[in-house]
């Protein structure tokens, strides 16, 4: 074998053997979680690196499911990021079609300074959404968590579908209102279907950035009965003992609705891509 054919097989072996150990790297914190939730009470603190351990019991999982307010949590996170998820897709779909289609006083303006709210931490909006929120009377409320989801989500989403928009053609809007159709019905029965991809983008980031978020939670929710389930399971973190293996038992299961939601939307999107394409 000649010393070129070699040399990118070397690469294509050390390529393949980095993508492996760096997929090990990722998967073992997760192995290590479902290791520390099949652990009996016993053997909480083991130091062992089996992954299936010894007397391994599912009561971790009886347990959060059962014995505490685990689905309580989770109807109040599936509350909470549904609604961000409506408000979500009809805000950014239609403001970014504004900045897409119109060119009106102040349009960069408004657009750059969506890009410019993503440039802060999250931290730094914590005073202000608290002082805010106390000002509304929204503390300590579905309807004010609901809001700063949103208004935290909106950006990136009204970004992505703006540019999604730019790639479809204005022209096809304008032969629709030749043969009759108004403005919002060349919008719903045009462009919105041409921009399914960007829709379920949004949706998917929109529930994502709900489910998972604990800052903005902590600081609007003091209610037991209205904790999330970052929430939730924070309070399993006790001063002088952590309830680790419900801890991970929980961490498992929140992460079961956004991989199933994941798989759902990635069909639609996959669709939307096939039915999207403008044909000449």
């Amino acid at each position: 074998m000649s010393a070129g054919r070699r040399r990118p097989r070397a690469v294509s072996v050390l390529t393949h053997a980095f993508l492996v150990l760096f997929s090990l790297a990722t998967i073992y914190p997760i192995l290590q979680i479902v290791t520390v939730s099949l652990r009996p009470t016993d053997s909480l603190y083991s130091t062992s690196l089996a992954l299936i351990p010894k007397n391994a019991t599912l009561h971790a999982y009886w347990a959060i499911l059962f014995e505490k307010q685990f689905l309580v949590w989770m109807r109040n996170s599936a509350l909470v990021s549904l609604s961000v998820t409506v408000f979500g897709v009809v805000l950014a779909s239609t403001a970014a079609y504004a900045f897409s289609r119109f060119r009106f006083l102040g349009w960069r303006l408004g657009l750059y300074s969506f890009l410019l709210t993503q440039l802060f931490p999250a931290t730094m909006l914590m005073l202000p959404l608290y002082v805010l929120m106390k000002a509304l009377h929204l503390l300590d409320t579905f309807a004010g968590l609901t809001i700063a989801y949103t208004a935290t989500a909106l950006p990136f989403c009204v970004w992505t579908m703006r540019g999604y928009y730019d790639t479809i053609p204005v022209e096809l809007e304008q032969a629709a209102l030749i043969d009759g159709c108004g403005p919002w019905t060349a919008f719903t029965r045009i462009t919105l279907p041409l921009a399914a991809p960007a829709l379920t983008i949004t949706a998917l980031f929109s529930f994502m950035s709900a489910w998972s978020e604990f800052l903005v939670a902590r600081i609007v929710v003091s209610s037991l009965d209205l904790y999330t389930l970052p929430l939730g399971l924070e309070s399993l973190a006790g001063v002088f003992q952590t309830e680790w293996a419900n801890y991970a038992a929980g961490s498992l299961l929140v992460c079961v609705p956004v991989m199933a939601l994941f798989v759902i939307l990635n069909r639609w999107l996959v669709s939307g891509l096939s039915l999207g394409g403008v044909k000449g």
